[in-house]
């Protein structure tokens, strides 16, 4: 990735531990106003961030769920 591709991940990283700590969505909006101000180019890598980061969370829960399912259905090796 270039320069702005990776901070924008850090910025989005960052600014999702917040938001799952404190559960302010408005955070977002926040940080990218700031960012805005400066840089639109910037602005949209780190709410295209975000929003691959939570796309990516979401995925992974689900993952985590269906592996979860699939290991109390399936028998454990050995129980015949």
């Amino acid at each position: 990735m270039g320069i702005v591709e990776d901070v924008a991940d850090e910025l989005a990283v960052e600014s999702l531990k917040i938001i799952n700590a404190t559960g302010d969505d408005a955070f977002v909006n926040r940080i990218a106003e700031t960012i805005g101000g400066s840089s639109q180019t910037m602005e949209e890598a780190y709410l295209t961030a975000v929003r691959v980061r939570r796309a990516e969370q979401r995925a992974r829960e689900l993952l985590q769920t269906l592996k979860d399912d699939m290991a109390r259905t399936l028998p454990t090796p050995g129980d015949d």
